[in-house]
């Protein structure tokens, strides 16, 4: 009797939703915007959900390169298979064709070469077949790159928020230019982009069992909670009372 699990429907709790991360970022993009229309951070936020359109999307150049290469890849082990059972093909028709004029001797260069064409027939419809995934391997980790990279961008933003800076004043007098209650949302925000940036990269092991995918979905996500852990440290040590020191 099959396992129930193993033939019972995924919920739908237990994937992550594409739209609902693309609507938490596009939301998060909104009020970062409208907070703090000065400063980049909401680019940033437009960049994220860019992204993430990305992940969902079928277009682009990249994913026609890889439907593309499908086709030819699916076209080229048909040929391969063609040419080889056609050699093989003809090799067996000799055979019988004549088998009792054979001897011992001349059964094997035929089977050396019946072997052979198994061998790398069997190569080359390997190669073949895995072009298309290799491409979309390639295609993946060069997205995920873009994202570490923006992980990095945000946490720039924070980098230099911190709370001896609250009181010094504009930021041409090299403070921050907030109010108290300004530079805690503005914490809270980063840390809401960088939280969303790992949901993003689980996006991408939502489809594959690429375990060099999953690596560095799984690298990218520690890397935003680690990031994420430092803002939420930073917002304990803003100092209660907006006037003091």
């Amino acid at each position: 009797m099959p396992d129930r699990a193993e033939t019972s429907p995924v919920s739908r709790f237990q994937r992550l939703d594409h739209a609902a991360v693309r609507r938490s970022a596009a939301n998060l993009q909104r009020r970062v915007e409208a907070r703090f229309p000065g400063r980049s951070l909401w680019e940033v936020g437009a960049e994220l959900v860019a992204l993430i359109d990305e992940v969902g999307s079928n277009e682009g150049d990249s994913r026609r390169r890889v439907r593309a290469a499908r086709v030819a890849s699916r076209v080229g082990m048909a040929l391969v298979l063609l040419f080889f059972g056609g050699a093989i093909g003809l090799a067996a028709t000799e055979i019988a064709a004549s088998p009792d004029s054979l001897t011992v001797l001349d059964w094997l260069p035929l089977i050396e070469t019946i072997i052979n064409d198994v061998v790398f027939g069997g190569i080359a419809v390997f190669f073949l077949y895995t072009v298309p995934e290799r491409m979309e391997r390639a295609r993946v980790l060069r997205m995920l790159h873009r994202l570490r990279s923006l992980a990095h961008v945000i946490d720039m933003h924070q980098l230099t928020k911190v709370p001896e800076r609250l009181h010094q004043g504009s930021r041409d007098d090299g403070g921050l230019g907030l109010t108290r209650d300004e530079f805690t949302i503005y914490l809270h925000q980063c840390s809401e982009m960088l939280s969303l940036g790992g949901k993003t990269a689980a996006l991408f092991g939502e489809e594959t069992t690429d375990g060099e995918i999953l690596d560095a979905v799984g690298g990218i996500e520690t890397l935003t909670s680690d990031m994420a852990r430092k803002v939420w440290q930073k917002i304990a040590l803003i100092p209660a009372d907006e006037n003091h020191g």
